[in-house]
């Protein structure tokens, strides 16, 4: 999923009890929240425990979204797969925080849910969107990353690169599908349907924020 316009990002993440500028490169979204995982954790590991990160797919990787800044007016973009952080368990709702939307950096889980996900029932069924939800401990310990699904077939660059090295783990340089993939065998974390999803976590947050766990 490649963002368009490469440029950084400063964002004051004071929501989670501090005021530190984190700089974000905008290539994907999902080495994006890995960034802002790792900042955590080496900012903040306390804070770990209550970060998810939540890849937004199905089975034909054609899943819809509002308020997107690549989308015009109220049309959805129809991404392959989406990701977003959430947390749980800080504050008395659910945060989400999507690079690509136009919402606030964070929102409210509920606005999100509203403005952003809206709702699989007027639409059909190969949009229905599912999520597969990881802790971020677990999400920093297992992603890896070659970045060859940046690349053209020629082998060429789609758009630049990220300028710091691929990420990567001791048994893996790549396993990115395996997020991807909404089959509950393959992967981590746990797989929902957008239904169960936002009764889950959409709910008081502390009673949520051991789900997944």
């Amino acid at each position: 999923m490649v963002i368009q316009n490469v440029r950084f990002w400063f964002c004051w993440l004071c929501r989670f009890s501090w005021c530190l500028i984190v700089v974000l490169f905008l290539f994907h979204s999902e080495e994006n929240v890995w960034k802002l995982c790792d900042f955590v954790r080496m900012e903040r590991p306390a804070q770990l425990e209550h970060l998810f990160v939540v890849f937004i797919s199905n089975e034909n990787r054609t899943v819809p979204l509002w308020k997107q800044k690549s989308g015009l007016g109220d049309q959805p973009v129809i991404w392959d797969y989406h990701v977003i952080l959430m947390q749980v368990g800080v504050q008395p709702y659910s945060l989400a925080y999507d690079l690509d939307s136009e919402l606030s950096f964070p929102c409210s889980l509920k606005l999100y849910a509203t403005q952003a996900l809206r709702s699989d029932r007027n639409i059909r069924p190969e949009y229905h969107r599912k999520l597969r939800v990881i802790p971020a401990d677990s999400f920093l310990f297992n992603f890896a990353s070659d970045r060859s699904h940046m690349k053209n077939p020629d082998g060429s660059w789609r758009m630049a690169p990220p300028p710091y090295p691929p990420i990567h783990t001791e048994e893996s340089q790549m396993n990115l599908d395996d997020f991807i993939s909404m089959d509950p065998a393959i992967g981590w974390g746990t797989i929902f349907s957008l239904d169960h999803f936002l009764q889950r976590y959409t709910r008081h947050s502390s009673s949520s924020s051991s789900a997944s766990s």
